[in-house]
């Protein structure tokens, strides 16, 4: 009997809520096991994060670096994520995703992902790794979703597995022993009570909700996360007796100017040029219009968490017209526009203000205009001497002197969120007491970046671990599965 006739079916050995980066190769590992699985997930499209996300994954020892002479090694992998990480992240589970990393990357490979040709390669937007390891398609997140697509589409046709979209879950069901049994959805305009003794949370993460982060990470949310990252798998967690892991190890991105349209939200393609990508003639002032971090710091950690230092995380970047004339090419200030196209957004978008003189921009921006103006008279003596004595700074090419002025408003954003349901090895989800949840299971975002990555953004340890946890996590179930069903 195939998933077409039995649509309708409530009964299943697996069910999985969130089809994503996580929740789809964990149904299809399971299905492909022997697993009777259904696969529910709330939007009308399934794939997730995968719609937005860059798809960066890492991996130590796949064919694709023994192909171009990469020597690399689990060991060095583990050695790189504990030094970016500054040992925050959990060891346990790091150790697992390092181990099997490569069979994900290489498994994508045999299924004709379409590696972008420069990879693998070092990554700069963040503490790099040592060793080329870091890949992604051509299409980033697409490229990935491409893959699973056509996978899950296999699975439906050969095994046993139902896919329901636009079918929220309701609620995590438990017999009288307290044991997972199934799951509530709501699907067709009703709710459907399903039966399954496995049911894996994979719904990612909670950027979309500024409620639930400004609980959970403590920080005003703006954000450039899928809007449908809700926080609902944390709230069907909790309401189950989840406790969490990963509180206090919450990082911001660093810098992303305000979406014209949606307050509240920003673009990361959208922004400003990292240190790493151009030397900065410009300088950061907070609210107070004090500066805050030496703006040529080479590292973006730092950077990042200086910014969660400052009042509201919000800064501006202030510069002269000079300073953007010379921003052009390789050199452009923001991302993708020559500085005609800067000058056509000031005063005109959201977050973007010119002025002739720096109390006139201070007040346009909302920056205090007395210490604006004392901020930039400082840095221009610093400037004339060489010498940066506040931070440190050490690229002092031009002073800010002669009108107009700009400001652009940057924040923390979110990308991806830390904090998420507590899991042990097993992927099984735990309560606040450390006990585990019989038959309930989590894999992907909901987890946490605060799991794999710790207090840090360590390359590729987000999506590689979701698709490699879901993976594991499905072949994992099936045996279960298989095995009671023959017993």
């Amino acid at each position: 009997m195939n998933s077409q006739e039995r649509q309708e079916e409530t009964a299943y050995d697996v069910a999985v809520i969130g089809a994503g980066t996580a929740g789809i190769p964990a149904a299809i590992a399971a299905a492909q096991g022997g697993a009777r699985v259904l696969l529910v997930e709330k939007d009308s499209l399934i794939g997730g994060t995968l719609h937005v996300t860059g798809g960066h994954m890492a991996a130590a020892g796949t064919r694709r670096q023994s192909s171009r002479g990469i020597e690399d090694s689990v060991e060095q992998h583990l050695a790189d994520i504990r030094r970016i990480s500054q040992g925050t992240a959990r060891d346990d589970l790091i150790q697992i995703q390092v181990a099997n990393a490569a069979d994900t990357v290489d498994w994508l490979d045999e299924r004709g992902f379409a590696f972008a040709p420069e990879t693998p390669r070092i990554v700069y937007g963040h503490e790099p790794y040592t060793v080329a390891r870091t890949y992604y398609g051509k299409d980033e997140g697409q490229s990935i979703l491409e893959v699973l697509r056509a996978e899950l589409e296999k699975a439906r046709e050969s095994h046993d597995l139902t896919l329901w979209t636009s079918t929220p879950a309701l609620e995590i069901r438990k017999d009288d022993t307290g044991r997972v049994c199934g799951v509530s959805v709501f699907k067709n305009g009703q709710e459907v009570d399903v039966d399954a003794p496995s049911v894996v949370i994979a719904t990612g993460g909670f950027g979309a909700d500024s409620e639930l982060f400004e609980e959970l990470e403590g920080a005003p949310l703006v954000s450039a996360s899928g809007r449908a990252a809700t926080g609902d798998g944390i709230h069907l967690g909790r309401a189950a007796g989840a406790g969490l892991q990963g509180q206090g190890t919450y990082l911001p991105t660093f810098g992303g100017l305000p979406d014209p349209k949606t307050p509240g939200r920003a673009n990361w393609s959208d922004r400003q040029r990292l240190t790493s990508e151009r030397p900065p003639l410009e300088i950061y002032v907070n609210t107070d219009g004090k500066r805050w971090v030496a703006e040529d710091e080479p590292s973006i950690d730092e950077k990042e968490r200086a910014l969660t230092t400052i009042p509201q995380r919000t800064f501006w970047t202030v510069f002269d017209d000079a300073m953007l004339e010379a921003s052009t090419g390789a050199l452009e200030m923001v991302v993708g526009c020559e500085p005609d196209q800067v000058r056509a957004m000031a005063n005109n978008r959201v977050g973007v203000h010119r002025a002739d003189d720096l109390s006139e921009l201070a007040a346009l921006a909302g920056i205090d205009p007395e210490g604006l103006v004392s901020t930039v008279a400082r840095y221009n003596d610093q400037v004339a001497r060489g010498v940066d004595e506040d931070f440190g700074r050490t690229h002092l090419p031009m002073p800010i002197e002669k009108g107009p002025y700009y400001a652009i408003r940057n924040h923390a954003i979110t990308l991806v969120t830390f904090t998420g349901l507590d899991i042990d090895t097993d992927f099984t989800v735990r309560s606040a007491a450390g006990e585990r949840i019989e038959g309930l299971y989590a894999v992907g975002e909901v987890i946490g970046a605060g799991a794999t990555c710790g207090n840090s953004f360590c390359s590729g340890m987000l999506v590689t671990p979701a698709l490699t946890f879901g993976r594991l996590l499905g072949e994992r179930l099936s045996a279960g599965a298989t095995a009671s069903r023959s017993s």
